[in-house]
């Protein structure tokens, strides 16, 4: 299996990246010259669509952040420019990547309050879906939210807890909390249900489907349950869980993982779609259209 140094090796050797440094920590400075007008279009047509759909089904949250941040809407965006007002807010800022980094990379960068962004743009065949998230993805999914001060703290601390779990062999239990919050998370407000997780909010199909399906859980947050849940990669969630606050997730995340782990260890993982005793349902989900794949 080709390791993801090995990968990003390869993309400098066949001339991808060429002309730019490759850090030790990963980071490259954002090739700004090396987007095209297929980018910036690319761009352009999934700000619009999903800027359009999301009011009434985000967080106030995340679209105060797309407010204050004033991210263009016409252009793939400078990191630079967003920098700025990002750090002015909470200290945190938008490093460019090529992809995905290694595990501790990530986390070294969270808990120094870095946020890596792959820099490169989906193609137009991959509009409405593909595996690796794209700059779409993360600079307007992750990012808006980093303007809270609550949740920019969060994800300050997720980086020192995966630090500290990844020594502890734990990283799967950890990667489960930031996949049901940080990607895929549903919040409780006075107007209803809501979404803050970026991989709904990039996702045209799913800002739909989280909140409007019959198929799907919606199960109140409980950190014990989401780190013994399994997720699906290949399609949209089984089951969503749900916070009361920004709050309410960093309070709960604040304590030592380390005996957490511990105990978690002797009991079995849940799939993706069960329901629990002791869970706190919201809605129960139907099934419909579930299929076959397995759980990760």
């Amino acid at each position: 299996m080709i390791t993801l140094t090995e990968k990003l090796k390869e993309q400098f050797d066949a001339g991808l990246l060429s002309g730019e440094t490759l850090g030790d920590d990963f980071t490259i400075a954002q090739p700004v010259h090396r987007y095209t007008d297929t980018d910036h279009a690319m761009w352009r047509t999934l700000y619009e669509r999903q800027a359009a759909m999301l009011k009434g089904r985000v967080c106030n949250e995340f679209l105060e952040g797309l407010d204050t941040l004033g991210m263009d809407k016409h252009r793939v965006p400078d990191f630079g420019a967003l920098n700025e007002r990002l750090m002015r807010a909470t200290g945190w800022q938008i490093v460019a990547v090529p992809g995905l980094v290694p595990d501790e990379v990530f986390f070294e960068h969270l808990a120094n309050r870095r946020f890596p962004a792959s820099w490169w743009m989906r193609k137009p065949e991959q509009l409405d879906y593909l595996q690796e998230p794209d700059c779409f993805h993360d600079v307007f999914g992750h990012v808006p939210l980093l303007i809270n001060p609550v949740f920019a703290d969060y994800m300050e601390a997720y980086g020192k807890g995966g630090l500290k779990a990844h020594g502890l062999g734990a990283l799967d239990m950890l990667a489960r909390l930031y996949w049901y919050t940080v990607e895929f998370g549903l919040i409780r407000t006075p107007e209803g249900l809501r979404i803050y997780g970026a991989g709904i909010v990039s996702s045209q199909g799913e800002s739909i489907y989280s909140l409007d399906a019959a198929s799907p859980n919606r199960i109140g947050f409980d950190v014990r349950r989401i780190m013994r849940t399994r997720y699906r990669i290949d399609t949209f969630q089984k089951t969503y869980f749900v916070i009361d606050s920004f709050e309410q997730l960093f309070e709960a995340t604040g304590p030592d993982f380390t005996p957490l782990y511990d105990a978690l260890r002797a009991q079995p993982t849940m799939g993706a779609g069960d329901i629990a005793e002791g869970d706190t349902v919201i809605h129960a989900g139907t099934r419909e259209g579930w299929g076959d794949s397995d759980d990760i």
